[in-house]
């Protein structure tokens, strides 16, 4: 499986069978991904979300792509770095249960951002080391999934980003 670190949209990603939203609990428009995300997918994916907030802590849900170029959003709740208790094992737990709906939709290609970093204040290095290990463990149980692009905002976080995941950096998306 082929993983690398960009910095660019995660809204923009054409290539892209699904694209990865680091949802809040209501599944709404926020600020950062969240808010990148839900206005480029249009107010269609608020309307579609709204009986299904709200997202477990962990939890992850699949959602039609609306606007945005790519056909599917995987919704992913991550924990709130200063607001939530055991924080590693509901990070990881959100990261699995993303895996669990690639493999579940045989998506092929997807594009994920630094979940949980922004609003939620996870620690990005902990963040990129999480979520390269639980892929690299559960890379085997989805043979669907070819290739893998982090979508980041700055060369800082694309270089903790590529040394977690021992990716190559292939520029900008």
């Amino acid at each position: 499986m082929k993983v690398e670190v960009v910095i660019g949209n995660i809204a923009s990603q054409p290539d892209a069978q699904a694209v990865v939203n680091s949802a809040n609990a209501n599944l709404r428009l926020g600020s950062g991904v969240a808010g990148a995300i839900h206005t480029a997918a249009g107010a269609e994916l608020e309307a579609y979300c709204r009986p299904l907030a709200p997202l477990v802590l962990g939890g992850a849900l699949t959602t039609p792509g609306f606007g945005l170029p790519s056909p599917r959003i995987i919704q992913v709740r991550a924990p709130h770095f200063l607001n939530n208790d055991q924080l590693e094992l509901h990070y990881e737990r959100a990261i699995l249960s993303m895996m669990d709906a690639l493999r579940i939709h045989r998506i092929a290609s997807v594009a994920i951002p630094a979940i949980g970093i922004g609003v939620f204040r996870f620690p990005p290095a902990l963040a990129a080391s999480i979520m390269a290990r639980v892929r690299s463990e559960g890379a085997a149980a989805n043979p669907t999934l070819r290739w893998v692009r982090i979508c980041v905002t700055s060369e800082e976080r694309r270089a903790v980003s590529a040394s977690a995941f021992g990716a190559v950096h292939e520029g900008q998306a």
